[in-house]
C-alpha cells in the first residue's frame, strides 16, 4: 500500500501527499488523472519551497493551470489545527 511506502521511506507530509496522487493519477473515480497531477505538482512545490524559499522560485510561473487549481484546493491541513 501506499501509506506503508510513504511511512517507510520516511517521506514526510509534502513527499507523501505527492506519492499518493502520482499512483492513484486516474484511478479514483471523479478525479481525473489531470487533477491527481495538478495535486502531485501542488505538493512538490510546497517541499521546493519548504526545502529553501528561493529553490522554486520561478516554478510556479510556468504551472499551466495554476489559477484555476488553487481555486479549487481545499487545505485539509485546516482540520488538523485544533
Amino acid at each position: 500500500k501506499v501509506g506503508n511506502l510513504i511511512r517507510e521511506q520516511d517521506l514526510g507530509f509534502h513527499l507523501g501527499c505527492a506519492v499518493k496522487y502520482i499512483c492513484r493519477c486516474g484511478k479514483k473515480e471523479g478525479e481525473s488523472a489531470i487533477d491527481d497531477l495538478t495535486k502531485a505538482i501542488h505538493y512538490l512545490q510546497n517541499e521546493l519551497e519548504s526545502i529553501t524559499p528561493t529553490a522554486s522560485k520561478g516554478v510556479s510561473e510556468k504551472f499551466p493551470g495554476q489559477q484555476q487549481y488553487e481555486s479549487s484546493f481545499t487545505d485539509y491541513a485546516a482540520d488538523f489545527d485544533r
